[in-house]
């Protein structure tokens, strides 16, 4: 593979010398000739590094479900992207699990990032055998608790962990840039590709389709719905979870972020037995009174700013105080705006423990009890190293892919990482930061049987569940479309599959989901 690389390039390096544009002036320095020669040797060191041929491993394996034996093929292999001319501009690396049968569903995975390779989704969700873990606490080292999955969807859909360009073993190819991946519509662009490909190449274009995106990988799926739908894909269902599909709130000076939190501040007092008075009975219930205080009362407040009254101020505090676990004199110093990091920071201040924001489950513990913000998020680094370890050793010792690259658990391992965060949605009006809900919308109204199943934990704290609901529901369908739109949410933070109770929950949801789409 290297010697062809080298050739080829030694090929191209011959006719850039020979075009007009790179033709050296008589008398003019060699200027030319060492760019050309320069760029050769940076092609040819980005196309030695990820295979431009397309590259499969494949072994097979049996999965037990409900206690039916389902016989499936496990691969590991490259998609190789292109662009309009036919270039190779990506190699695109991915797992894929697959049964027999005929017109079995097929479901598209990534994780977020931006940026982050999907071993966490393949791992930890609903591939054959996955990580398993139990209360929300550190996992200790090797050796990892890693075998059969029990709530794999191998009998409802086959199934292909796609990893983001520049992360896991997904490289640039040619004189292609990680910046030229690295951005919500070049991304988008990127995944709608490799998506395709893989459809092609394995004739899977009769089949049922479907996308799941986790983080901001349902910012992906946003975008993701509407382009692969312009390119003649129209997919089955869209599933999101953990999601965020508007990162204009996320600016500084908006109230909206601060409504959206609320029900997962409420959830998490309610976890912590912080609830004043006693923690309710019921979580469900508990968070709905937190929803309509923070739509109605809460939402009134913020909008006043400065012009609320002292009266007012204060009995909106009183109230934010039986939701969040915090005292009335703190919310008002705050003026009614806790964010995030405090929140994490102060629920647990007595005991000198802090909360987790991928899942506020999980307790830690700072060197400083009397600081601002939290020192380090204890759901992410409790599992980090189980999930990254295990993955690596199943990849190489049972699906037996071999390579020379290092596996990037995210594209910013690599340098030069700076995101374009403008969107072009269809309407044609260019954001400065991605909102894709327009994306999503069109694409709905565009093939009304596309159906999106919005998956949310309660105590996600990276991506609140009640913000997701508030930007879902601004997508205006009419009232026919409107139930091609269901919610579900489990006790359980950002990865929802680290509990495994909700991941049980989570797979016969799936699985109706799966046979409602086949109705």
């Amino acid at each position: 593979m290297r010697l062809t690389a080298t050739l080829g390039f030694a090929s191209l390096l011959a006719l850039s010398l020979s075009h007009p544009a790179l033709a050296q002036k008589d008398g003019a320095p060699d200027a030319a000739k060492q760019h050309a020669e320069q760029t050769a040797d940076e092609i040819a060191k980005n196309w030695a590094s990820a295979p431009v041929e397309e590259v499969t491993k494949t072994s097979k394996g049996t999965a037990s479900v409900d206690g039916k034996s389902i016989a499936y093929t496990a691969t590991a292999g490259t998609l190789t992207i292109r662009d309009a001319q036919g270039k190779p501009t990506a190699s695109v690396f991915y797992t894929a699990y697959t049964a027999p049968g005929k017109h079995r569903p097929l479901t598209f995975f990534y994780n977020g990032g931006p940026g982050s390779a999907s071993l966490w989704l393949r791992m930890g969700s609903f591939a054959p055998d996955h990580v398993r873990t139990g209360n929300p606490e550190a996992v200790a080292p090797a050796p990892f608790d890693v075998g059969p999955n029990p709530d794999s969807l191998i009998g409802s859909t086959d199934m292909v962990f796609l990893d983001a360009v520049g992360s896991g073993y997904s490289r640039p190819l040619g004189d292609a840039k990680g910046a030229d991946f690295y951005g919500v519509d070049q991304d988008v662009d990127a995944f709608a590709k490799a998506i395709l490909r893989y459809t092609t190449k394995n004739g899977r274009w009769g089949d049922p389709k479907y996308i799941f995106g986790e983080s901001y990988g349902t910012t992906r799926s946003g975008a993701l719905a509407y382009q692969l739908e312009d390119r003649g894909m129209a997919l089955n269902g869209v599933i999101l979870l953990s999601s965020i599909m508007n990162y204009g709130i996320r600016q500084s000076g908006f109230d909206t972020i601060h409504i959206g939190y609320l029900p997962s501040y409420a959830a998490t007092a309610w976890y912590h037995n912080r609830v004043p008075g006693g923690r309710p009975a019921s979580l469900e219930a508990f968070v709905e009174e937190a929803r309509q205080f923070a739509n109605g009362p809460y939402a009134a407040a913020l909008l006043k700013g400065q012009d609320i009254s002292a009266q007012e101020e204060d009995a909106v505090a009183q109230q934010m105080s039986r939701f969040t676990g915090l005292s009335v004199d703190y919310l008002k110093r705050a003026n009614l705006r806790v964010s995030l990091s405090r929140f994490r920071k102060e629920l647990l201040r007595d005991g000198r423990e802090t909360l987790g924001r991928f899942d506020s489950r999980y307790k830690g513990i700072d060197e400083d009890a009397a600081g601002e913000d939290p020192e380090y998020d204890p759901s992410d680094t409790a599992i980090s190293g189980l999930y990254v370890g295990s993955f690596l050793d199943q990849l190489t010792n049972k699906l037996g892919y071999q390579t020379d690259l290092s596996y990037r658990l995210s594209a910013r391992e690599g340098g030069a990482f700076n995101w374009d965060w403008s969107h072009e949605p269809p309407s044609g009006r260019k954001q400065n930061v991605a909102d894709v809900t327009a994306d999503l919308s069109t694409a709905m109204r565009i093939n009304p049987h596309l159906r999106v199943l919005s998956l949310n934990g309660y105590y996600d704290m990276a991506t609140p569940f009640f913000s997701t609901e508030r930007d879902l529901k601004h997508m205006m369908l009419e009232p026919a479309l409107r139930p091609n739109l269901q919610f579900k949410y489990y006790p359980a933070g950002h990865m929802v599959y680290l509990n495994p109770e909700a991941l049980h929950q989570m797979r016969l949801d799936m699985e109706r989901y799966y046979a409602e789409g086949a109705r």
